[in-house]
């Protein structure tokens, strides 16, 4: 029988700008009484990845363009907040009275662009913006972790994200690296044999929800989790983004 561990990182100092985070994981694997071990998956929040690559926004300095000012008249949002959110997006998915809803820069969409406010830093002025390229980030962590610990891991960078036809965020990837994050099961035999046909799973996303349970969405403080007894092939050339439906395949939009 399969077991699968999650193992919570408590312990991590709060992160700010500069900060090396892949030695400050390091350092909490080490003082949790732990090593990382081949086929560990690290699942690590968009918030303590960005918090140490800077991606703070002042809304103070930001002055709102005329579309910014319209778009926040009518979703009743601060005309500057509305500027940083879609100065991160690309279109506007849905807008109405207390939401906007966009198609991030990077492909996914989701509620303000995912810039984050809560458990950031003190003072109304600051937001946090998402990883200016989670993936990138996801490789840097795998590398310095994996040759910090002589282990060949994956990592998935965490966010949480609303789904338009059931209620309630979840956890799912941004950024990945060591493993499939779309993981294509078509042509393997089911029970009973038979070839399937369209089975590709989000593994990236699976790890990210799962995750989730233990990395908590207030004042859990365990920024990061250890993932062990997962089988899955090694692949150093996926990444999140495999997950982004290409928008010819997009039956809703």
């Amino acid at each position: 029988m399969r077991q699968v561990e999650l193992i919570g990182l408590s312990g991590v100092p709060l992160i700010d700008t500069g900060d090396d985070l892949p030695a400050v994981l390091a350092q909490a694997v080490r003082q949790s009484g732990l090593s990382l071990q081949d086929g560990d998956v690290l699942a690590v929040t968009s918030k303590i990845v960005s918090k140490a690559e800077g991606r703070w926004a002042d809304l103070n300095t930001i002055v709102p363009d005329a579309h910014a000012r319209q778009v926040a008249q009518e979703c009743g949002k601060d005309p500057r907040e509305v500027a940083l959110i879609l100065s991160e997006s690309s279109s506007i998915s849905r807008l109405r009275r207390g939401l906007l809803i966009t198609e991030h820069r990077l492909g996914f969409v989701s509620a303000n662009a995912g810039i984050d406010h809560s458990n950031t830093r003190p003072g109304e002025q600051w937001r946090l913006l998402l990883p200016e390229n989670p993936d990138a980030s996801a490789r840097l962590l795998r590398e310095r972790l994996s040759a910090e610990f002589g282990a060949r891991i994956a990592v998935v960078i965490c966010d949480s994200h609303g789904r338009p036809f059931r209620l309630g965020t979840i956890g799912v990837a941004i950024g990945s690296a060591g493993l499939p994050a779309l993981w294509d099961l078509r042509g393997r035999p089911d029970l009973f044999g038979t070839a399937l046909q369209v089975t590709e799973v989000g593994f990236a996303d699976e790890i990210a929800a799962a995750a989730g349970l233990v990395l908590g969405q207030a004042d859990e403080a365990i920024p990061a989790v250890i993932l062990r007894g997962l089988s899955f092939p090694v692949d150093e050339h996926a990444c999140a983004a495999d997950l982004i439906r290409p928008r010819e395949m997009d039956l809703y939009r």
